[in-house]
C-alpha cells in the first residue's frame, strides 16, 4: 500500500511552485468577478502575478475583518461571485462569518490529512465535530467520504449514545477535538464500555499538548494533528514523520510579519497568509491571525511541500477555544449589552486538558443576578460556556487587551 495520497505530494518543490503559480492568474480572474475583490485588486493585471514577489504586492485580507465586511454586505462581504444556489451547504462561524461549501469532491481538502494519519478507504470513522450550523462536522465528514470511508456523524456530546454506535459499528478512526477524545475514553472506562476498535485519530480545533498525546497513545490510539479553518478547510497536517505539519496541496502559503503583508525571513515566526486555488471560492492572501514558522528542507515521510512548525499562537487577540474562534468584537458586543460594566477581559486557560474561559468584568455594583446575566450573554455571543468574575472598577490593566490566552 502506498505511503502517499497521490503523486502530487512527492513532486519536486520547484515543479509544484511553477504549477501553482501557472494556475494563479486564472484564479485571480475568477476572484475579480466578485465585487469586493474587484475593488481590492483594482488595477492588478492577473497575468503579471506569476511568482511570490508579485503575490506579496497584493493586499492582505484579514480574517478579523470578515465579520464587519459580511455584516456590511451579507452574506459573504462581496467576496463570492457565485449564487447561493451554486454551493452545496451554507454555514456560519462565530463572528459571525458566513462560509459556503463548494460542490466538488473533497471541497475542504481533508482527504490527504486523513490519509497521512493512517485512514484508508473502507475504514469506519467516528466524526465528533459539530454538524450544527458551523462547518467543522462537514469538513471532516466530506473529507473522510472523499477518501472512501464510512462516517458516523456523531457530533460532540451524548457519550452514552456514542458508546452504542461505537460498539455496533466498530469504527477504527476518530475525528474531533483532542479534548472530546479524552472525555470519550474516560467515560468509556468508567462505564465499562468497549471503544477499543478506535486505533487512529485526526484531531484539530484545540491544543493537543504532549501530556494528552502520551495519554491517548497509552490507550492504543495513534493520533495526528491537523490545522484547518472554516474558510479554507485543511491547511496543513501532521504526517508519520512527526516533524511539523505539511502544507496541503492547492494552497499557496506565505508567512508574513504580523500586521503587514511582508514575508518574513526563512525560519522566522510570522502570521500565516493563504491563497487558495479553488476556482469556485478562491481566497486571495487571507491572513488567518495564526503564527507559525517554516521548517527547512522536506519531510522524512517523502512529502515535499512546505512544512510549518504548527500553531504557535495568535497574531491578534482572536483565539480558539474548544474548536471555536472567540474574537475581540464579541467581547465588545457583551459590553454593549451590559453598559453598566467597565473594562472586560476574557482569560483563556486549561484545566484537566480542557479549555476554560473566564470573563473578568469591572463592576461598581456586583450581584449574583448580574453575574448570571453576564454568563448567559457570554454563551449567547460566543456559543461557548464560561465563568464570570465581577471585579473592582479600575482593577483590570489599561492595556487594550480584551482576550488573554494563558494556555
Amino acid at each position: 500500500m502506498t505511503d502517499h495520497y497521490d503523486a502530487l505530494e512527492t513532486r519536486e518543490p520547484a515543479k509544484r511552485e511553477a504549477e501553482l503559480f501557472s494556475r494563479l492568474p486564472d484564479v485571480l480572474r475568477k476572484a475579480l468577478a466578485a465585487p469586493a475583490y474587484a475593488e481590492r485588486l483594482k488595477g492588478i493585471d492577473p497575468a503579471s502575478v506569476t511568482g511570490r514577489a508579485a503575490l506579496a504586492e497584493l493586499p492582505v485580507l484579514r480574517k478579523s475583518e470578515l465579520p464587519a465586511l459580511h455584516k456590511a454586505a451579507p452574506p459573504f462581504g462581496g467576496f463570492v461571485a457565485g449564487t447561493l444556489g451554486s454551493f452545496g451547504r451554507l454555514f456560519t462561524s462565530p463572528g459571525p462569518i458566513f462560509e459556503p461549501e463548494p460542490v466538488h469532491t473533497d471541497p475542504w481538502r481533508g482527504a490527504r490529512a486523513l490519509f497521512a494519519a493512517g485512514f484508508r478507504p473502507g475504514d469506519v470513522v467516528l466524526n465528533t465535530f459539530s454538524y450544527h450550523l458551523t462547518p467543522g462536522g462537514f469538513i471532516f465528514d466530506a473529507s473522510a467520504r472523499a477518501l472512501g470511508c464510512a462516517v458516523i456523524p456523531a457530533g460532540p456530546g451524548n457519550t452514552e449514545q456514542q458508546f452504542e454506535l461505537i460498539e455496533a459499528y466498530r469504527p477504527v478512526g476518530y475525528s474531533g477535538t483532542p479534548d472530546f477524545l479524552k472525555i470519550l475514553l474516560y467515560a468509556a472506562a468508567n462505564a465499562g464500555r468497549d471503544v477499543s476498535s478506535i486505533k487512529r485519530a485526526l484531531v484539530s480545533g484545540a491544543a493537543f499538548p504532549k501530556s494528552l498525546q502520551d495519554e491517548v497513545r497509552s490507550r492504543g490510539i495513534d493520533a495526528y494533528q491537523a490545522f484547518g479553518t472554516a474558510d479554507l478547510g485543511m491547511v496543513a497536517f501532521e504526517t508519520p514523520a512527526r516533524e511539523g505539519m505539511v502544507v496541503n496541496e492547492d494552497l499557496i502559503m506565505e508567512i508574513v510579519r504580523p500586521g503587514t503583508g511582508d514575508p518574513v525571513a526563512p525560519g522566522d515566526v510570522g502570521e500565516i497568509v493563504v491563497t487558495s486555488l479553488d476556482p469556485q471560492h478562491p481566497w486571495i492572501r487571507l491572513a488567518l491571525g495564526d503564527l507559525t514558522a517554516a521548517l527547512p528542507g522536506t519531510s522524512p515521510c517523502g512529502r515535499t511541500n512546505m512544512r510549518i512548525k504548527g500553531w504557535m499562537g495568535r497574531a491578534d487577540q482572536t483565539t480558539k477555544v474548544k474548536g471555536m474562534f472567540v474574537r475581540p468584537e464579541q467581547i465588545a458586543e457583551i459590553g454593549k449589552r451590559h453598559p453598566q460594566l467597565g473594562r472586560l477581559r476574557l482569560v483563556v486557560t486549561r484545566s484537566g486538558e480542557s479549555d476554560v474561559m473566564t470573563l473578568k468584568a469591572e463592576c461598581a455594583s456586583p450581584s449574583e443576578a448580574l453575574q448570571g446575566e453576564l454568563a448567559a450573554t457570554l454563551r449567547a455571543v460566543t456559543k461557548l460556556g464560561g465563568n464570570v468574575e465581577l471585579v473592582a472598577v479600575g482593577s483590570l490593566p489599561n492595556d487594550g487587551k480584551v482576550i488573554a490566552d494563558e494556555r
